[in-house]
């Protein structure tokens, strides 16, 4: 055993010990939090508005701050933007992570110096919580892989402006600096595909022990491996043992991801956004992921099945219950007051509180981290339809992460017409231009050689009906869902397709 193997174990230790302690006083641990966060930003633009001075209890905090998503805060972001001090937080934000929304296309969400080390320390406090639990640390001897975006930044503003995943990769610790891969350079290329290639080369005789990522970009990732040396995964780097994953569903990928490396392995699943790292995988047993609660932010809690009343309930970490749909709302030590973050989460424990994150709020399609959502590939249907003058009776749109042809995958759409389009081929390339112009992350994947341009597949008319009957669910309130993250209705639809 190495020596950072050796001394990760006491560091592990003496960390999970102080997770105990606060996780064991959820309550009082997230009501220091709340009163931190009131009196940090009492002499901000947005405290002053809402009487933070005056603000004493979460009941009070509830009158006074209304949820909001970005768009309501889009004023404050662009007085930020224009240089102005002492806004949403204290001071001004050391970044801005640029990201997409699911209702607001690009959004910036600030990070400030007090908010950083809950990004950089939850991923650190992850991996020590498995390596307490487990007692393996041999792989923090080896090289680590993190498939991330490029670290560069755009300067060009009063406000270093990036990915969340190209901004954490200035702080990763001094001691994982020379463990780390890929270098510097490589992780700059732009063109993912051209940058996974430079991965392959750097990293095919290193002895890579942790690899950590999106799932479909490591899939990639492991086809170029095997492409190259013609060996599974865990003949390439026999000491690979520990896989940490977030961003998307993982369940799509798992049987592939596992076919690819040739064995089961550990994992660490995160849950990780530019508003927050909210939660991490701190055990190997149990269900769920523990609900960061000491990190400077606090949670409250909106029953799906009343987010669009126009008084929804709203809990906080105590008044939770198991099992129930919950929609996400953050205030935080950033500068986000009441936020919808989109997200929806049950609780599956309260000893400690961990949660499984159960989905988005609104309709949206995003296996590969793009968000396209309801009016934007409406928008892109209706411009091609206008144009080669075609009659859609019903569309739905799914994710091809895997096509049985080979290639890149795609966004594989569903389309039943009364009248087919004049011409298909430019029907479809006016539909995927009009989507890349709507969504600038859709537009990057497919720049960046992660996706190729959408796939039509035409239906016989009466697909949808047919569909909906075989469902029980034709006629009444029922709809087909216009996007979706898995392929059961996109199998489904196969059966009809002219």
């Amino acid at each position: 055993m190495g020596l950072k193997a050796a001394l990760s174990k006491p560091f592990a230790s003496l960390v999970v010990s102080g997770i105990k302690k606060w996780s064991a006083k959820p309550a009082e641990t997230q009501q220091k939090v709340f009163n931190e966060l009131i009196a940090g930003a009492a002499n901000t633009v947005f405290g002053k508005e809402h009487g933070f001075p005056n603000i004493k209890t979460y009941n009070a905090y509830k009158k006074q701050v209304p949820v909001r998503e970005y768009e309501d805060f889009r004023k404050y972001i662009d007085r930020i933007i224009a240089g102005e001090h002492d806004v949403l937080w204290k001071g001004l934000p050391i970044y801005f992570s640029k990201t997409s929304g699911t209702t607001s296309g690009t959004k910036y969400i600030p990070i400030t110096k007090e908010s950083i080390s809950n990004h950089i320390n939850s991923a650190r406090n992850a991996i020590l919580s498995y390596i307490h639990e487990t007692g393996n640390s041999k792989f923090v001897d080896g090289k680590m892989i993190f498939l991330s975006g490029s670290p560069v930044l755009d300067m060009s503003k009063k406000i270093p402006t990036g990915r969340l995943s190209g901004i954490v990769n200035h702080h990763v610790p001094g001691y994982l600096r020379t463990n780390q891969m890929p270098t510097y350079s490589t992780n700059c290329i732009e063109d993912w595909e051209k940058k996974v290639d430079a991965i392959v080369e750097e990293t095919a005789k290193e002895n890579m022990t942790l690899i950590s990522g999106i799932p479909p970009w490591v899939q990639m990732y492991f086809d170029k491996l095997i492409a190259k040396t013609g060996k599974p995964v865990k003949d390439i780097f026999p000491d690979f043992s520990l896989f940490i994953y977030g961003g998307v569903n993982f369940e799509p990928y798992r049987s592939k991801l596992e076919q690819s490396i040739g064995k089961k392995i550990d994992s660490i699943e995160l849950f990780p956004a530019s508003e927050g790292f909210f939660a991490y995988q701190d055990s190997q047993k149990e269900k769920g992921l523990l609900l960061l609660l000491n990190e400077g932010i606090f949670y409250e809690f909106i029953p799906a099945s009343e987010y669009f009343n126009e008084n929804p309930t709203r809990l906080s970490i105590a008044d939770v219950e198991l099992g129930v749909n919950y929609a996400l709302v953050v205030s935080s030590n950033a500068g986000l007051w009441a936020y919808s973050i989109g997200d929806t989460v049950k609780v599956v424990s309260k000893n400690p509180y961990r949660v499984i994150v159960s989905g988005r709020i609104k309709h949206f399609t995003s296996a590969f981290g793009e968000h396209v959502i309801a009016e934007e590939v409406e928008a892109a249907l209706k411009t091609a339809s206008e144009k080669y003058k075609a009659e859609v009776l019903e569309f739905t749109v799914a994710p091809q992460v895997t096509p049985t042809e080979g290639g890149l995958p795609y966004h594989e759409w569903f389309i039943a017409c009364s009248k087919e389009p004049e011409n298909k081929e430019q029907f479809s390339l006016l539909m995927d231009a009009t989507l890349q112009k709507k969504n600038v992350y859709y537009k990057d994947l497919i720049k960046g050689n992660i996706l190729k341009p959408l796939v039509i597949r035409y239906l016989q008319p009466d697909a949808f009906v047919q569909y909906m009957k075989s469902q029980g669910k034709l006629g009444g309130q029922n709809k087909v869902p216009r996007l979706t993250n898995d392929r059961k209705i996109a199998e489904e639809l196969k059966k009809y397709v002219l």
